[in-house]
């Protein structure tokens, strides 16, 4: 049985310090090694199942198992069985093209593991967030250590457990610990750093990383808007927005932060919205598919941006019915119609169920609503006109974007995942991800009689032919 993956009493430099080792002792893992890990992880997913749900629910307060299964693990075991899938061919040997002054020659590349990956995740998919990069660090043959955020303590166990039981620590090791525990993580000298969570802990962490000269993969988050074209089905926005800002009650990074419209979509709009919501939670705040905010700070902080666009003349439209018997966290979704660009709740991104709605009266006077801003770490484009669509495709900056659809670009695994700028540095997902933890060295092997041992001293006519060649 291996040795175990976390031990309070081991500081984190000894434990890097063992991977280390341990990585340079050995051969890099071939695809049987790598392939094997990624389905112990898949494994240990599927008989931890119960226990990481239960997990959920307690650091969440509520959260359906079903939710769960389908926005947390659900995901991650696809993530993974796509590595397994393809991982041949990414770790294949890829040719390029040779120069003509170069050949003959071949030149190739070839990608290697970097060594230990430091996994710092956060709390709101405290499963997909933590393993996703960890399967993607084993495949690339890395080795790899986690810090869980420490505002989901269950699951940071649950995490733990699972990962004890099915690998050794120099091969993966989880350290759990507050701020102080975290900031030490980001100090560490690792051959690269994941971290997920807000631009502010971001900066701190790539500021961390640039003494060591780190390189660092930045999952961040930020205002991603919602546009409506003139054209767009508002029956089918509503349903999707609904579900974005109320699954893990609207505590994602790529949850519709924020709805650009027409002055004469808005009525519909929130009409066909709030019926959407009355459906999925016919019990009002206490149904039990609501999962609640994950602590008081953050409700405290969601309940302040409420009062402060009511007191800025917004008008709050909350579809579902208060309850007795609802958890003490339930907060229910909200649409903040009349929102202006200078209330508290569009100067943050909101991670929670709470819609701000902005009037514009064109495609043009949104995206330059989006560009004057942030880059977002997602872009929410609905309509049918396919020169407006591909107009606001090609005139804003984001990270990712779904059309006629809301978060959907995650769960495909052949996009790569990541932000722009303040949302984020660097992508993962897929091949992205793989190319992400992995050095991609590049070889060249000339031919015995190649042309450049030529062109050495005493220079000659054949030299001044080959710099004009090169100069022309």
């Amino acid at each position: 049985m291996p040795d175990g993956t976390v031990s309070h009493s081991i500081a984190g430099e000894e434990i890097l310090a063992r991977q280390r080792a341990a990585f340079r002792a050995e051969p890099p893992p071939d695809l049987a090694t790598r392939r094997a890990a990624l389905k112990r992880l898949k494994q240990a997913i599927g008989r931890n199942r119960k226990r990481l749900q239960d997990a959920a629910r307690e650091d969440f307060g509520n959260r359906a198992s079903e939710e769960t299964a389908i926005i947390d693990l659900g995901p991650t075991v696809q993530a993974i069985s796509h590595m397994r899938s393809n991982l041949r061919r990414w770790m294949a040997v890829k040719y390029r093209s040779t120069p003509m002054l170069m050949k003959p020659g071949r030149a190739r590349l070839h990608y290697q593991p970097l060594g230990v990956v430091g996994i710092m995740s956060a709390w709101n998919y405290p499963v997909a967030l933590a393993l996703t990069p960890l399967a993607t660090a084993l495949a690339a043959g890395n080795r790899a250590m986690l810090k869980p955020s420490e505002l989901a303590p269950a699951t940071a166990d649950a995490l733990t457990a699972l990962l004890t039981d099915s690998f050794p620590q120099d091969e993966v090791a989880v350290i759990q610990g507050g701020p102080e525990v975290a900031a030490a993580f980001s100090a560490l000298p690792f051959d690269h750093l994941f971290f997920t969570g807000s631009t502010a802990t971001g900066r701190h962490v790539a500021k961390a990383a640039a003494a060591n000269l780190t390189p660092v993969t930045l999952e961040l988050g930020g205002k991603s808007p919602v546009i409506l074209n003139e054209d767009a089905d508002l029956a089918l926005a509503a349903g999707d927005i609904a579900f974005g800002k109320t699954v893990n009650a609207g505590q994602t990074c790529i949850a519709p932060d924020y709805l650009l419209a027409r002055p004469d979509q808005v009525a519909p709009f929130a009409e066909a919205f709030s019926v959407a919501i009355r459906k999925s939670f016919p019990k009002g705040l206490a149904d039990p598919a609501l999962t609640t905010i994950v602590n008081d700070r953050h409700l405290a902080r969601l309940h302040t941006l409420l009062d402060d666009a009511r007191a800025e003349g917004a008008e709050i439209i909350a579809p579902l019915a208060a309850s007795n018997e609802a958890h003490p966290r339930a907060l229910g979704p909200a649409l903040i119609l009349g929102a202006t660009p200078e209330m508290e709740i569009m100067q943050e991104e909101i991670f929670g169920p709470l819609l701000p709605i902005l009037t514009c009266e064109s495609i043009e006077e949104a995206a330059a609503f989006v560009n004057a801003r942030p880059h977002p770490l997602a872009l929410y484009i609905y309509g049918q006109d396919r020169t407006n669509i591909d107009a606001l495709l090609t005139g804003t900056i984001s990270g990712n974007v779904t059309v006629n659809g809301a978060m959907l670009h995650y769960a495909v695994d052949t996009l790569p995942f990541g932000g722009v700028g303040e949302s984020g540095m660097g992508a993962y997902h897929g091949v992205e991800g793989f190319r992400r933890l992995s050095h991609a060295k590049g070889v060249f092997q000339p031919a015995p009689h190649h042309g450049a041992r030529l062109l050495r001293p005493p220079y000659g006519k054949l030299a001044r032919m080959a710099a004009r060649f090169l100069l022309r």
